[in-house]
């Protein structure tokens, strides 16, 4: 056959894809285990040892306490460097008291981790929901709205109570205006100046919540949260929100859901010079869980993918369900 003689040049880009120790060597985004920040739940409702398995999120339980120390150790084996800590407490009631009283199931397991795991740095999610009889993130009044500025000083006094635990980063997730600058304002006048807060600062008020309401036992139990979390349709209004906490003290900031929002992502990382999360939440987990269950999808490969992907959005941290899963392929 003839040669073929091009008039015009075009670009190879196959060259580098040849082999796959050309690919890794050329790999613009990399996924490592200081991106990765494993979320457990840590109940009192059952005994120590309880390792009771979440119907709608294959893989994950609630955890006894002993249970939850045991297995933190074996995903610090495996090279885990933090970890984000939801609590279902023995009781409830309408003003969430556990969630910042001094001997909460949060504050004790950030006491069991930090006493056997100095280095793992512990987050602790800052929120009523888990703990209030009526399931939403504030203070309701008479006809079940949720009051935003008396809860600020609730969701403040917890964030203290974990940091006086141990806590090496508070959390707060109930995207009440102003828990920022109340949390920064208790934090700095109690001596815990240098302790950071991770803003979830762009939460959308989402349907992919859904299995992590049963993993924390936290769905409200009348209305929903539209009131307080974001609209789906709206970027711009995730801007102001994540300005607002910036200029408030935020030391990062977070979008949440990952994978729906991966435009935010962007908009986010290019808009601030802070670190950003994103949370992979349980309903984008559970999806892959099923898809895979089923056959349809490789679940390796489909995390790994889904996970890239929200590095190359922007996200400097994962928040991710599959964090242990990903330690074991890279420690292997």
């Amino acid at each position: 056959m003839p040669s073929i003689a091009y008039t015009y040049d075009f670009h190879r880009g196959r060259r580098l894809r040849r082999t796959a120790a050309l690919r890794d060597l050329v790999r613009e985004t990399r996924l490592t285990r200081d991106d990765l920040i494993m979320p457990y739940f840590v109940a009192e409702t059952g005994p120590e040892d309880m390792v009771k398995p979440i119907g709608s999120m294959p893989g994950q339980n609630q955890l006894g306490m002993k249970a939850f120390v045991e297995r933190v150790a074996r995903a610090v084996d495996l090279g885990l460097k933090a970890c984000i800590l939801f609590g279902i407490p023995a009781r409830k009631d309408p003003a969430g008291t556990q969630g910042y009283a001094e001997d909460g199931v949060v504050q004790r397991a950030v006491r069991a981790l930090k006493a056997r795991f100095p280095e793992l740095v512990v987050v602790t999610d800052v929120c009523l929901c888990e703990y209030t009889s009526h399931g939403h993130c504030g203070l309701l009044d008479d006809d079940g709205r949720v009051l935003n500025d008396p809860t600020l000083e609730l969701l403040a006094r917890t964030a203290l109570s974990h940091a006086q635990a141990g806590a090496d980063i508070v959390a707060p997730s109930d995207m009440m205006d102003g828990r920022v600058a109340a949390i920064r304002s208790v934090l700095d006048g109690a001596g815990f100046e240098e302790l950071p807060v991770m803003s979830y600062a762009v939460k959308y008020a989402s349907a992919y919540y859904g299995p992590f309401r049963e993993a924390a036992e936290s769905a409200p139990k009348s209305g929903d949260r539209k009131s307080y979390q974001m609209d789906p349709g709206n970027w711009r209004e995730g801007l102001r929100e994540a300005a607002a906490d910036v200029a408030e003290g935020a030391d990062f900031l977070m979008v949440k859901p990952a994978g729906p929002y991966l435009d935010v992502i962007r908009q986010v990382r290019d808009a601030f010079d802070l670190p950003v999360a994103a949370y992979q939440v349980s309903g984008e987990y559970s999806m892959i869980k099923a898809a895979a269950q089923l056959g349809w999808i490789d679940e390796e490969r489909v995390v790994l993918e889904s996970l890239m992907g929200i590095k190359r959005a922007g996200a400097d941290l994962i928040l991710t369900y599959f964090t242990e899963d990903v330690l074991a392929r890279l420690q292997g």
